[in-house]
């Protein structure tokens, strides 16, 4: 089981509102704690780059994300984002939209699945899905940003879900501290979830998804659970856990843009290989063919195709325009270079005076009176 991505947090008081991240200071820590510098030159610098409200806090209280650099002013070795950022200034004219499914598993302070029976294992897959009680026929509707609407089988019952007050109350901290997410989901595996992030332009998808992983662990402690993004955390007739990335361009987003889809799709095609190597660690175990995956060893598409490497939806094969789904990257991509963030550091400023500060009880008050949007 890989628990956790690396992320660091700090604390740091202000005394004074932020509402910019201009406004906050550079700031270092002990990089030789964290395997980020030598002993002998362990400073490293913290750049803020995006802020958040503070879901815990409340009040003026803001999350911020930072990235690192070395003493002589270069990106830290871990800093990917430095040159991710780069990258999508050049690409900024062609206004590339990401949206990531994080999928993700919770398990126990036993390190056994969260709800699985002690000794034993849970029915097979089928039932969990979407789940919430009786089968039913039934709209499927999205809360908060409505994507599409379409009828599909819900799995609903008690027996079948596992921790949804744990995953209300990160999708209520998403929604207080002003992360683009789109949407949760009960996965296929029992204990197994899943969030959406975006759409986002450019370099803020990258921002936005470390920021929601963050949340949906700082909030896990407070179950006693633990959050892991490992991309195959169970072995068997179980589903592994992927970070499908929806993507597209303008020219993708407008009429005839199923042209630039499948150009797109035929570059892809062709660095396999590359994308593989940077899509995480241990995605072999996911992609093996099996359980809505394509195999690791070989390129595929096709519409509406959840074992090929892209996925072209059908609805956008019958309009002629919208966007692809890459299916191959797995939930702990961007521990290495996807999208080029391995290591990100969050720093906590406090503000002074912090206004109302926010109970950190257990459910039900997580669920019914924290995290509040707007």
């Amino acid at each position: 089981m890989t628990p956790l991505l690396n992320a660091n947090f700090f604390f740091q008081t202000i005394p004074h509102k932020v509402t910019d991240v201009s406004q906050l200071p550079n700031w270092d820590f002990d990089g030789s704690s964290t395997e980020q510098a030598p002993g002998h030159d362990s400073d490293v610098y913290l750049r803020p780059v995006s802020i958040y409200r503070d879901p815990f806090r409340g009040g003026d209280n803001i999350i911020a994300l930072a990235t690192t650099y070395n003493s002589d002013g270069t990106p830290n070795r871990t800093n990917y984002r430095h040159e991710a950022a780069k990258t999508m200034e050049l690409a900024k004219d062609t206004v590339p939209w990401f949206g990531i499914e994080q999928e993700y598993t919770l398990f126990g302070a036993d390190d056994r699945p969260l709800g699985w029976p002690k000794g034993g294992f849970p029915g097979p897959q089928g039932p969990y899905y979407c789940a919430v009680g009786k089968i039913i026929h039934a709209p499927c509707i999205l809360s908060y940003l409505i994507l599409t609407c379409c009828s599909f089988y819900q799995h609903l019952g008690a027996g079948n879900v596992v921790a949804r007050d744990l995953v209300e109350a990160h999708y209520r901290a998403c929604l207080y501290a002003g992360v683009k997410i789109s949407g949760i989901n009960a996965e296929v595996m029992p204990s197994q979830w899943e969030f959406q992030v975006g759409p986002c332009e450019g370099i803020s998808m990258g921002d936005e998804l470390w920021i929601a992983r963050y949340l949906v662990q700082r909030i896990a402690e407070e179950w006693g659970s633990k959050v892991s993004f490992h991309p195959k955390p169970l072995q068997g007739d179980w589903n592994g856990a992927g970070a499908h990335t929806n993507y597209s361009t303008k020219q993708m987003r407008e009429p005839g843009g199923i042209k630039a889809i499948n150009e797109a799709i035929e570059k892809l095609s062709k660095r396999h290989d590359q994308h593989i190597v940077v899509y995480g660690e241990d995605n072999d175990q996911r992609l093996t063919g099996q359980h809505e995956t394509g195999h690791i060893g070989q390129f595929s598409s096709g519409v509406a195709n959840r074992g090929a490497s892209i996925r072209i939806p059908r609805h956008v094969n019958e309009k002629g325009y919208g966007y692809l789904e890459d299916r191959r990257p797995a939930s702990n991509a961007g521990k290495l270079k996807l999208p080029r963030l391995t290591r990100c550091n969050l720093t906590w400023y406090v503000q002074i005076p912090t206004g109302l500060l926010i109970s950190l009880s257990r459910p039900p008050s997580w669920t019914s009176r924290r995290f509040q949007a707007g």
